[in-house]
């Protein structure tokens, strides 16, 4: 099974690129997308890696999250094999809920 990732994650990579773009350290976030890569590949052999994530039960889709780079929460769907945001964990915890 491939992991997938949605639109809204997609443009949430965009903007932490634009983000080491503007301060000049191009090579932390190409470590940050072969660290999501590996961790995507661990997901699809194994959905079921991360846990619960706390802020969104509420809406019982199910996501969970696992730890990318020390500072990202990579949030994916564990019954549609679908990342749907990389968040930055130094952000407020509100701003994950859409």
């Amino acid at each position: 099974m491939k992991v997938r990732i949605t639109k809204p994650a997609q443009r949430r990579l965009s903007q932490i690129d634009d983000y080491y773009k503007k301060k000049g350290n191009r090579s932390h976030f190409a470590k940050l997308k072969q660290e999501i890569s590996r961790k995507s590949a661990l997901l699809s052999q194994n959905p079921e890696l991360g846990q619960e994530e706390d802020y969104l039960k509420e809406l019982g889709q199910g996501h969970r999250y696992i730890i990318v780079a020390k500072l990202y929460k990579l949030i994916y769907l564990v019954s549609a094999p679908f990342i749907t945001d990389i968040f930055d964990t130094r952000q407020n915890p509100d701003d994950m809920r859409p």
